[in-house]
């Protein structure tokens, strides 16, 4: 009844418990960045509408200007008996051109600078010129209205010069002003996603404060619990079987619950870490004496450890979450490699970081569960969690712990055949500061 009701206090408890300031600012960073996102989209879109209209209406504009020069320009070819005459009076603006040619598109006569130099082309009726100076040109038959006949074209041009560098300040004002829309929308967005989120994640931290009391408050009951079923143990004289199988189960129930609480009030610790001056650790000191702890509980598994801890490799951190931190590794690769198994732990050093590898020849990990052996409460399977007889939490203690010395940690399984968890630490070196 006991084991039931605290192991179902507990439940309730941890259900709403998560590494709160990591995963809010994750999910700020998160809404931020699909903001901006969604903004650069609609800039975009705006952007290329904005530039596709207005070429649309400059090209308009254009056409039009060459429409009505080829009309006035159409009056001034006239046939004169057997000859075709040019009256060339002036017509053209700034950056505008007149071409005369007869029926058969020889060149009659011109007027202004910006002429097309393409060959002339009686099917073309618009033509786009590049070089030696861009222009666009028009052609346009001529009939001579009163007798009723052909007698030649003419052809109308307009450098596009201005045009292009009209267009050119169009993007350049487009993109300064995407830009500042942008620069703007991003820091507000920064303001509106913390203040957004800020009423969730005080909710969060009052539920993370919570979890952290009660898990405190409950090792002194547990603590009694346990005292008291091992004292009704030691002494049994009298007490009936039934009576002794129930105490040694309330004694094993408070036991791990006992664990479990423990294991919460750590994550709570490395969710909101407590401020620490750090000192330097030379790993050589760190794992000496773990090895020396779990030599013998790997001697009496008949599994071999090798331990190869370079010397001059060291990290800055603190002592007591580093040590948890391996302890944890080592005592997961101790669980799940069977007798007869071996387990190597090594180091190197990877430019600024060091990379400490704990392998196993366990009973490895499935690929789809890979991505999930770092959440809270969560474990591979039923066979794997009798096996360990643990909560899940060993490991997402080891990665929040890594995650706090600016680390983390990788893994790669094999099922059947054994896994390597490698932990990542920013390297120190004498110069650091």
């Amino acid at each position: 009844m006991v084991q039931n009701f605290l192991a179902g206090s507990l439940v309730k408890i941890v259900i709403y418990y998560f590494p709160f300031s990591r995963v809010f600012q994750t999910i700020r960073y998160r809404l931020l960045a699909s903001y901006l996102a969604v903004l650069t989209v609609i800039l975009a879109v705006f952007g290329i509408a904005v530039r596709v209209t207005f070429v649309r209406v400059l090209n308009q504009q254009l056409n039009t200007r060459l429409e009505t020069l080829a009309k006035g320009a159409a009056l001034e070819l006239e046939i004169d008996g057997a000859d075709i005459t040019v009256d060339n009076e002036p017509l053209v603006n700034e950056n505008q051109a007149i071409q005369w040619f007869d029926f058969e598109g020889n060149l009659l006569d011109e007027q202004g600078d910006d002429v097309l130099m393409l060959p002339f082309n009686s099917d073309e009726i618009l033509q786009t010129q590049t070089t030696p100076y861009p222009v666009t040109g028009l052609t346009m038959p001529v009939n001579d209205h009163d007798k009723g006949i052909f007698i030649g074209y003419v052809r109308v041009s307009e450098s596009t010069q201005s045009l292009k560098d009209t267009l050119r300040r169009l993007d350049i004002g487009l993109g300064i002003s995407a830009g500042i829309a942008f620069l703007l929308t991003g820091l507000s967005g920064l303001w509106l996603t913390h203040q957004a989120m800020k009423p969730i994640e005080q909710s969060f931290r009052r539920l993370q404060r919570f979890t952290s009391d009660a898990a405190h408050e409950l090792r002194s009951p547990l603590t009694a619990i346990k005292t008291n079923a091992a004292v009704a143990l030691k002494y049994s004289e009298g007490m009936r079987k039934t009576d002794s199988e129930k105490f040694r189960a309330i004694k094993s129930a408070s036991t791990q619950l006992t664990a479990l609480t423990e294991n919460l009030l750590t994550l709570a610790r490395t969710d909101q870490p407590t401020p620490q001056i750090p000192e330097v650790i030379c790993l050589v000191d760190l794992f000496d004496p773990l090895v020396q702890l779990y030599q013998p509980r790997f001697d009496a598994k008949a599994i071999q450890l090798e331990a190869h801890i370079q010397d001059e490799l060291k990290v800055l951190g603190h002592p007591i979450q580093l040590n948890r931190l391996f302890t944890n590794l080592i005592d997961n690769a101790l669980r799940y490699t069977p007798r007869g198994g071996t387990v190597k732990v090594w180091t190197q050093q990877e430019k600024d970081f060091l990379s400490i590898h704990i392998e196993d020849t366990g009973i490895g990990i499935v690929a789809d569960d890979l991505a999930h052996i770092f959440e809270r409460f969560w474990q591979v399977d039923l066979a794997r969690s009798s096996q360990a007889g643990g909560f899940g939490l060993g490991l997402a203690i080891a990665q929040s712990i890594a995650q706090n010395h600016g680390g983390d940690i990788r893994v790669t399984s094999e099922l059947d055949k054994g896994s390597c968890f490698t932990v990542r630490l920013p390297a120190y070196a004498d110069e650091t500061p």
